[in-house]
């Protein structure tokens, strides 16, 4: 990927995107680099129960996560939730049903195609508790220490500026607040085969950051209880989904967690 600069993959991250939320599916189309989209893909890979699907908006779950991460949140009543990256809404609003009436929550996205997408959602189907905002997850639009837990699904491996992500994360966060994020991380280095395809690193494989990057990535801006736990049914899975290219090899989706210590 040295030989593009990191506008220019945000763009293409962008358009891929835009694409997908025009299209109301997958980011990855008909090629097999990335996570195929569909209520199928979410219950059986991703992790989220037919009654939590059967709870969305139509047209909040494009398939284009790579874990849930609702499901290790712990969210609690009155508690104020971001999430990086998104989409259509899909964590934003099984968070904000956790949430509940006293809690919030605040969804940002790069895309416009995406936010559109998103408060037609939550127009459509009365979230009053939850608000979605353009921006990026390296300058996020959100106050210094007001977010009590941030969510993030297979959004962060696709920024060129990884630890400007933890950075804003670590400075939006209260005080004892939690970061619960599903990604995709690298098990070995990415051959330059991998690395240097564009659809690779749009389809959330190219981007991935080796586990211990990540740790050290988090360690570095503060963070605390720091773990990165791959999931063990998604090896399976990525061979199942890309074909034969052994991508399964390299990369694997995985739980990342951090707090904000209560005292820096």
């Amino acid at each position: 990927m040295k030989s593009r600069s990191s506008n220019e993959l945000r763009n293409k991250v962008r358009e891929r995107y835009a694409q997908a939320a025009s299209a109301g599916t997958g980011c990855c189309g008909t090629e097999s680099s990335c996570v195929s989209s569909g209520k199928e893909i979410s219950k059986s890979y991703l992790g989220y129960s037919p009654e939590a699907l059967a709870s969305l908006p139509e047209g909040a779950d494009l398939g284009l996560g790579c874990g849930n991460p609702v499901a290790i949140a712990s969210l609690q009543e009155g508690e104020l939730v971001l999430d990086l990256g998104s989409g259509a809404g899909i964590d934003a609003f099984l968070a904000a049903q956790q949430v509940g009436e006293t809690g919030r929550v605040i969804g940002v996205d790069m895309t416009h195609e995406m936010i559109t997408k998103a408060r037609k959602n939550a127009e459509s189907s009365s979230y009053p508790n939850v608000e979605f905002r353009l921006g990026e997850i390296e300058h996020l639009p959100v106050a210094d220490s007001t977010i009590d837990v941030i969510l993030s699904n297979c959004v962060i491996n696709l920024s060129t500026d990884k630890l400007n992500v933890f950075r804003e994360a670590y400075r939006v966060l209260k005080p004892g607040g939690r970061l619960r994020v599903s990604d995709i991380v690298a098990l070995q280095p990415l051959p330059e085969s991998i690395r240097d395809e564009v659809s690779q690193y749009t389809g959330c494989v190219a981007g991935a950051a080796l586990i211990s990057e990540v740790e050290e990535m988090l360690a570095s801006v503060g963070f605390s209880e720091v773990a990165v736990e791959p999931r063990q049914a998604a090896r399976e899975a990525i061979r199942e989904l890309s074909g034969d290219q052994g991508i399964e090899d390299y990369v694997t989706s995985a739980e990342i967690l951090a707090r904000k210590p209560l005292s820096s």
